[in-house]
C-alpha cells in the first residue's frame, strides 16, 4: 500500500532513509527499478526492510516463509540477514515480477537462500503441513491478498516453532482501517484480521506504524 512509513513527511522520510536504513547497492537498484512500475506501491519501505532484516538477525532465523514476494525486495532484506545455510520459501503467483527479484538475489549472492514457488500460497502452506513441517519454521512474512490474511495466519501459526514470529504487512492500510467510509472487501478483511489478532492469546502482539503498518505476532 505504501513505499514509505505512514504519517512521515518528505523530509523525515528522506532522513530515515539516509541515516536509519543500511540499504545495499543491490537493494537500492531493485527499489528504484520497482519504483518505475505501475504497481510499485506494493513494495515495502526501506525502513521496514531494515527492521525485518534486524528481526531475522536477532532471531538467528534459518527458515523463513514469505507470502507475497512481488519483485523480491523484502526477500532480499531478509536473505541478507540469514546465515549461509538459511532458507526463505518465497510464495507468489506472478512469474514476471518475481523474475526481477531472482535477478537481484543472484546479484547479491544470496539466490541459494531463496526457494521460489509460483503457486497459490495456501496450496504451498497446506503442502508444508501435509509434509509434517508443523513447528519447523522460524519466521513468516504475510504480504499478499488481504482477504486471505486470516487463512495465511492460521497456517503460519502451525508452521512456526514456539517463539517463532509472524510479520503481517499493511495492517494500517493507508489509514483506511479507521475510515468508516471505507467498506471495500480488502479494508474489511484487514479490520477483521487486526481484531482477531488483538484477542488472540496464542501470540504476543505488537502493531507498529512502520511502512503501512507492520504487526508482529510472536507464537507463545
Amino acid at each position: 500500500m505504501s513505499t514509505r512509513s505512514i504519517g512521515l513527511d518528505d523530509a523525515l522520510t528522506a532522513y530515515v532513509h539516509r541515516v536509519g536504513s543500511r540499504e545495499t547497492e543491490v537493494l537500492a537498484r531493485l527499489r528504484e527499478e520497482t519504483a518505475a512500475r505501475s504497481d510499485a506501491h506494493m513494495q515495502i519501505a526501506p525502513e521496514q526492510g531494515q527492521v525485518m532484516h534486524l528481526l531475522v538477525e536477532l532471531m538467528g532465523a534459518r527458515s523463513v516463509i514469505e507470502i507475497g514476494t512481488f519483485t523480491g525486495y523484502s526477500t532480499l532484506w531478509m536473505a541478507l540477514a540469514m546465515p549461509s545455510d538459511g532458507q526463505i520459501l518465497a510464495c507468489d503467483v506472478d512469474p514476471e515480477a518475481t523474475a526481477i527479484g531472482q535477478r537481484a538475489w543472484r546479484q547479491a549472492g544470496v539466490d541459494d537462500r531463496v526457494e521460489l514457488r509460483i503457486a497459490p500460497a495456501l496450496e504451498t502452506l497446506d503442502a508444508l503441513l501435509d509434509d509434517g513441517q508443523a513447528g519447523a519454521h522460524d519466521l513468516a512474512f504475510i504480504d499478499a491478498d488481504k482477504e486471505r490474511y486470516q487463512a495465511y495466519y492460521e497456517r503460519c501459526l502451525q508452521l512456526l516453532r514456539p517463539g517463532g514470529l509472524i510479520l503481517a504487512d499493511n495492517t494500517l492500510w493507508g489509514g483506511s482501517v479507521v475510515d468508516p467510509a471505507k467498506t471495500d472487501t480488502a479494508t474489511e478483511a484487514i479490520r477483521a484480521f487486526n481484531a482477531k489478532l488483538g484477542e488472540d492469546d496464542r501470540v504476543t502482539l505488537a502493531m507498529t506504524p512502520i511502512g503501512d503498518g507492520l504487526t508482529l505476532a510472536r507464537k507463545r
